[in-house]
């Protein structure tokens, strides 16, 4: 009897794993090649594949692509170490699993399973709670950025705006400064949430309580790592971007481009996406900015759309589409059933 329930469980998880396997294929092709004129694109940008300067910084791009992930990796690691210890190849492996399933699960979810079911030990349910320390670690240096990039955009690219200054702008930096500061210092104090789970599930749900011990699992030195860990994630894929621009001939100071660059990512980290459909959302939003700032100093953008769109368009296959196809690879090291089952 238990062989056969072994058997059977061998057979679902394999089920699963070619299940999830050809659902981020198809997804891939069908955003890459159907919703997407990638031939159009390539052609676009033959002239400049044939640049020397533009080969190697696409080399450039590609390496950052692998010290971006390598961080996130390193970070998951450290996080996850307090339940069970993988080695840096093996938080790899889990960040580009996440990477393939999330693909076709809307705000990136499915990076939280395609991780702890590597995990051979530990609690899933206590280490998808850790991944989510570490997704709210980035989620919150982008709307750090954001928020601050949106308090110098908005009166120098939008002066004509009704409140791009006075009290009304003075009031918004307030607001802006005030929250960001709550959620700075909620993410430092997580360990009130273990408080808080008491209070809510002492009438009820009680065997939760225990999972929500994770966040007490960290001090104040290490929540600084994590966060310093996201800061570098940032800098990283941000300086991609500006990169990618810088040779497909899109001419802004660096730090006018960080500015917008934050604002781009600001308002991809409040629109809810499935991953793989980001690529057309975010070509638009950056289209949008950018416009906001060329518009003020040419009297149309045209000459700069294709080269915005495509530095957005190859950043995400770089960042995203790439590792998510190699992530595939190690979806059949998934384990969706062991013993005993939590």
């Amino acid at each position: 009897m238990i062989n056969n329930l072994s058997k059977v469980r061998k057979i679902v998880n394999l089920l699963i794993q070619l299940a999830i396997f050809i659902v981020t294929c198809v997804f891939i092709y069908h955003q890459v090649f159907q919703k997407t004129d990638l031939p159009g694109l390539l052609h676009t940008l033959e002239k400049d594949f044939m640049k020397p300067a533009f080969q190697k910084g696409i080399l450039v791009v590609f390496f950052m692509m692998f010290v971006n992930w390598g961080l996130e990796a390193y970070k998951w690691k450290y996080l996850i170490g307090k339940v069970e210890r993988v080695s840096f190849l093996q938080a790899f492996q889990a960040v580009l699993t996440g990477i393939s399933i999330s693909s076709f699960i809307p705000n990136r979810v499915g990076e939280f399973f395609g991780r702890v079911y590597i995990l051979k030990s530990a609690s899933r349910i206590e280490s998808i709670l850790i991944t989510v320390v570490g997704s709210m670690s980035q989620l919150l240096i982008t709307v750090l950025a954001g928020s601050l990039a949106l308090l110098i955009f908005i009166p120098h690219y939008l002066p004509a705006a009704g409140f791009s200054q006075g009290y009304l702008y003075y009031s918004l930096i307030t607001l802006v400064l005030a929250l960001d500061l709550l959620l700075l210092g909620m993410f430092f104090k997580l360990s009130f949430l273990t408080t808080l789970k008491e209070r809510l599930l002492q009438n009820g749900l009680k065997g939760m309580q225990k999972f929500f011990r994770v966040f007490a699992f960290y001090r104040n030195r290490e929540m600084a790592t994590v966060m310093m860990l996201s800061l570098a994630r940032y800098l990283v894929f941000s300086s991609q971007f500006y990169l990618l621009l810088i040779l497909l001939e899109v001419r802004i100071p660096y730090l006018n481009a960080l500015v917008l660059i934050a604002l781009i990512y600001f308002i991809m980290a409040i629109i809810p996406t499935i991953a793989l459909t980001e690529l057309g959302i975010r070509g638009s939003v950056a289209l949008y900015v950018f416009g906001l700032y060329f518009g003020q100093l040419f009297p149309t953008t045209e000459a700069y759309s294709v080269g915005i769109f495509a530095a957005s368009t190859l950043l995400w296959m770089i960042n995203l589409g790439i590792p998510a196809v190699v992530g595939t690879i190690f979806v059949f090291r998934l384990q969706f059933f062991r013993k005993p089952i939590d």
